[in-house]
């Protein structure tokens, strides 16, 4: 945003000391609006200039005075487009402030997100994800860019983030970018994460997200049905990338983990429980919560075919989640299901179909041993 930045020097006549002499005035003016401070130099109103704004005539100091403004000029200039790389407006005040040394403490948006994901990243593998690690990272640089773009800023201070700066920010994911309306949602809930910090930290007094909503759509994920498993099992592959991945997302389908909890599944996870069936036995990463889980014969025989192929007692020889994703619309197509196939979906899959057969299996166990 472009503004108008004056600094201009004058005699305070009506401050007249004993000797003769007038202090010099520095006035900032900027839009209009002005601050002003007393320089701390003195002279003659004979020896100064109103037309030039500095020393004139033959006094001794005239040098080292006019040296004097035209650093003071310098310095204040240099504040201004600090200011205007940092703050999303600057004022007279402002400028004049940051020059005494008296301005407050500037704690910035980019800079309290930069540090948060540092912390973050020591944490992964320990209390925290790669993934969400990413997920902060993305966010930082997408408001990186749009600052860059909306106010040509490299950085904000956090007291200057109101509830404008917000809504650009949603319409900025939405369109710019082409985020969806639940990706743009979890956008701005990391950076909620972050003002609540700078709250906490007693960075920011208000809380700009208080009258702003974060809006989500319900979505419909979808589920395979028994039918499309079916399709998924009966079909042979001659590309043996296709087979893996087929039957690591079965495998899911059949268990209900995540993707990156089936990549760190490893054979001291499955153990024989006390009722003589094997079971998963393991502490899922998102949530850090123990997880239990009756291994039916089809993730039993998955989990046979892979023995001992991965390195590092992992279970499987997995790929990447992306090229998972890519392999798995290629399959889709290959055992034509009419659906966005991904990792994802077959947590959805054991949530509605194969969880039920899992209950049924179980009471029918309890009914058999209770007739016996």
């Amino acid at each position: 945003m472009k503004s108008t930045f004056k600094v201009l020097f004058y005699l305070k006549r009506n401050a007249v000391r004993k000797d003769g002499k007038m202090p010099i005035i520095a006035r900032i003016t900027i839009d209009g609006h002005i601050a002003q401070f007393n320089v701390k130099l003195e002279v003659q109103s004979n020896n100064w200039s109103v037309k030039l704004g500095k020393v004139i005539g033959n006094l001794s100091d005239s040098k080292q005075y006019n040296a004097q403004l035209n650093e003071i000029r310098a310095s204040l200039y240099r504040i201004y487009h600090e200011l205007q790389q940092r703050d999303n407006y600057v004022t007279a005040e402002k400028v004049k402030n940051d020059f005494l040394g008296i301005s407050e403490n500037h704690e910035t948006l980019l800079s309290l997100f930069q540090k948060h994901n540092e912390d973050i990243l020591k944490l992964v593998g320990i209390s925290k994800s790669q993934t969400t690690y990413r997920k902060y990272e993305v966010t930082r640089k997408h408001l990186q860019n749009f600052m860059q773009l909306k106010y040509n800023l490299t950085d904000i201070s956090l007291k200057e983030i109101k509830n404008m700066f917000l809504c650009d920010f949603e319409i900025y994911l939405l369109t710019t970018v082409g985020c969806n309306a639940n990706t743009t949602a979890k956008f701005m809930q990391f950076l909620k994460r972050i003002i609540i910090i700078a709250r906490n930290n007693g960075m920011i007094v208000g809380d700009p997200f208080a009258n702003y909503k974060i809006h989500t759509t319900k979505v419909d994920r979808g589920y395979l049905t028994q039918k499309d498993i079916e399709k998924l099992l009966k079909k042979q592959f001659t590309i043996k990338r296709l087979e893996l991945v087929r039957d690591i997302f079965v495998f899911s389908c059949f268990t209900g983990l995540a993707y990156i909890d089936v990549k760190n599944l490893t054979d001291k996870e499955i153990r024989t429980s006390f009722d003589g069936k094997l079971w998963i036995m393991t502490k899922r990463q998102k949530t850090n919560v123990q997880s239990n889980i009756l291994l039916l014969d089809v993730p039993k025989m998955i989990l046979e075919k892979y023995k001992g192929i991965s390195i590092d007692n992992k279970s499987f020889p997995i790929l990447s989640n992306q090229k998972m994703n890519a392999y798995l619309k290629e399959i889709g197509d290959v055992c034509e299901i009419d659906k966005n196939i991904t990792f994802h979906l077959a947590r959805h899959t054991f949530a509605t179909i194969v969880s039920f057969l899992i209950i049924q299996l179980i009471l029918s166990n309890l009914q058999f041993k209770k007739s016996q």
